[in-house]
């Protein structure tokens, strides 16, 4: 008999987690597993992404209320006379109006957004938490399962979170697996009651896809001139990603007369200090904010060079797209950078400063036999994690 696993997630915006979680559905047997998903918002960059045998639950009705704003929300709660809900939608207002973290605001949010959420009625093998904090709360609290996983896509000590909140949950679940063996050092380090339920499955990545997706494009999708240098960055504008660093850096390679132009692909939270930031450096026409794209390998494989000045990451899931297309990377030195990038053999790795990052760009520019090392290694990678998918197959069974 096929077996029934449930996966929760937030929503299929962009994002890195969110792209692994459509490619780890693209690759399971559905032969083998009945596959639900349990989604807070069902609007996306990847819901055109997941594979038709899956089957996505519908929104719950207090839920859907409860996520609209919140003097709808309040009203109509009154209206059905929820008097339960219209405090727990004014606690969650007020918690998130806090100085706290994005993080903590929404490890201390669940309590009031779990009000508006009946538990699953069907009973499940397994059921994945697929992203730190709600998701995996919604698996502890919400869903009877035989097996219960959380996975943590980030370097949880840079995440800001409170472990003394998340420790209560890990106690609860079966598996908690990560993405890489930093980010599994670091689980282990911080929950040493837990280390035992640690493991490691890499993102999904598949080089067949990607190729074919880069070559989706006939025209060029950059109107690129002569002696023109062309830099991409992918991922969320948030302070995880450092794109004000990239910035800097940008202003100085212009500043020592190279003619830049560097793409990011991306959306989120600090667009309006990053484009002021822009305009105050007066880089209009040399660092460009794209907005989300559904398929970013064109612009991948046309690019020049691809850099990332993240503060933390846990597995890069860009940085294995970049490596996949054979462009020249420069990243940042955060904890699980080595995880990804052999220093001056398949990327290079940097200070976490302007200076820095602007310094190694140009030695990419300016010398054609590191550009050709970089590329020759890459090319020589076996890149493709199809076969991870083993890995959940056997903490499912």
């Amino acid at each position: 008999m096929k077996k029934n696993i449930l996966f929760i997630m937030p929503s299929l915006s962009a994002g890195g987690g969110e792209k692994s979680l459509v490619n780890l559905l693209s690759q399971i047997d559905y032969t083998l597993y009945n596959v639900d998903l349990f989604l807070f918002n069902h609007e996306g960059l990847f819901m055109d992404f997941i594979p038709k045998e899956v089957n996505v639950l519908p929104l719950p009705k207090m839920l859907t209320i409860f996520s609209s704003p919140l003097l709808s929300s309040v009203t109509k709660f009154l209206l059905k006379g929820k008097l339960n809900l219209v405090f727990n939608r004014f606690m969650f207002w007020l918690n998130n109006r806090t100085k706290n973290s994005i993080s903590i605001k929404e490890q201390k949010s669940w309590k009031y957004l779990s009000a508006s959420i009946a538990g699953i009625q069907k009973k499940y093998d397994t059921a994945i938490g697929f992203l730190e904090k709600t998701s995996t709360y919604f698996c502890v609290e919400k869903v009877d399962a035989k097996n219960k996983i959380g996975w943590v896509h980030i370097d949880y000590d840079n995440l800001g979170m409170n472990p003394d909140i998340d420790v209560k949950y890990f106690e609860k679940l079966d598996n908690i697996v990560t993405v890489s063996e930093e980010c599994a050092a670091i689980l282990r380090n911080r929950f040493p009651t837990e280390k035992e339920k640690i493991s490691v499955i890499y993102n999904i990545v598949s080089p067949t896809m990607i190729n074919k997706m880069a070559d989706q494009y006939n025209d060029k999708v950059y109107n690129k001139k002569e002696n023109e240098v062309t830099i991409l960055s992918i991922g969320r504008l948030h302070y995880q990603k450092g794109y004000e660093l990239s910035i800097r850096a940008c202003k100085k390679l212009v500043e020592d007369g190279y003619n830049i132009k560097w793409y990011v692909i991306g959306e989120g939270e600090e667009r309006a200090k990053l484009t002021n930031l822009i305009s105050e450096l007066n880089l209009y026409d040399h660092f460009i904010l794209l907005g989300l794209k559904a398929n970013p390998y064109p612009f991948i494989k046309q690019a020049d060079i691809y850099v990332q000045t993240s503060r933390f990451e846990g597995k890069s899931i860009a940085l294995d797209e970049a490596k996949i297309l054979k462009k020249p990377i420069v990243v940042t030195n955060f904890s699980t950078a080595k995880d990804q990038i052999k220093h001056k053999v398949d990327g290079m790795i940097v200070e976490m400063n302007p200076c820095s990052v602007a310094s190694e760009i140009e030695s990419i520019i300016e010398n054609q036999s590191l550009r050709e090392l970089l590329i020759n290694n890459l090319s020589k990678l076996d890149l493709g994690t199809e076969q991870e998918i083993q890995k959940l197959y056997q903490i499912c069974n």
